[in-house]
This record gives C-alpha cells, structure tokens and sequence, in this order.
C-alpha cells in the first residue's frame, strides 16, 4: 500500500517553507517537541528516523532560532532533554494553521467528519508507531475547532 506516502507527497507539494516561516523538516521537528516536550535528544532520533549527526544539526538549527533549548538530564548527565521554547511554540502554532490549510485542501473530496475519523485514525497510528514512553498528541483535530 502507498496510499500513505502518495498522500504525504502532495502535502509536500503544497508546502512551502516561506508561508510555514520554516523548512518542514523543522516544523516536523518542533511538532514532536509540542507532543513530547522535554523529549530526550535521542528519542527524537528515533520519532524523526534520522541519524543522530543529522538530528544534532536540525537541533542546532532550532535552538540557533530560538525555538528550543537542550538541557543535561538531571538524573542522567550524559543525556540531553530537548524542550520547545514560547517562540518554538508559537512558530509551531502559525505553521499548523498553514498545514491545517494545506490538508483541506488535499483532503478537500472528505466532509469535516470523515477528516475527523481520519485524523483520530492516522493520530492513533502514529503514537503507535513512535518510540516508547513518547506520550500522547496535544494537537486539536482542525473539525474541532471550527
């Protein structure tokens, strides 16, 4: 089945880092670090499958902006948590309403409660698919909020 990936290029397609303020990458990024504030910086290699180097630059990238910071861990020195910052979080927020666009317009042959299931479906998805301990989603359905 490709439905999913076919269905994630024209998304991409759509997407561009001028009107998200971001590469989505980035966005990507910081949407993890809004579901898992305080995230270890290694659990981020595993949720974005990338290699740790390649995790290190994007998380410097961030941090350059503004939009993060890392910590030590307390009870583990060698281990740094990733927490999202007010700026990552509104940056994230302005990107989202760009997505929430971009979706309606990829999924606009669904009404607002076959998004809904969707939505519901693919979230239940993810979080089953991400690494252990990764929590649950903060993210409000865009049906629900209008």
């Amino acid at each position: 089945m490709v439905l999913l990936p076919r269905l994630a290029k024209q998304v991409m397609r759509r997407t561009n880092a001028g009107a998200l303020g971001m590469d989505l990458r980035l966005v990507m990024a910081l949407s993890y670090l809004g579901d898992h504030d305080g995230a270890p910086q290694q659990e981020l290699v595993d949720a974005l499958c990338m290699d740790a180097k390649n995790v290190v630059l994007l998380l410097n990238e961030l941090e350059d902006g503004g939009y993060l910071v890392r910590q030590r861990d307390t009870e583990d020195r060698r281990r740094h948590r990733v927490h999202i910052t007010a700026v990552g979080q509104e940056a994230l927020e302005r990107a989202g309403r760009v997505l929430d666009d971009i979706e309606d317009e990829v999924l606009h042959a669904l009404d607002a409660e076959e998004r809904a299931t969707l939505w519901e479906l693919l979230a239940r998805a993810l979080h089953g698919a991400e690494p252990a301990g990764a929590g649950g989603c903060a993210r409000t359905p865009a049906a629900e909020l209008s």
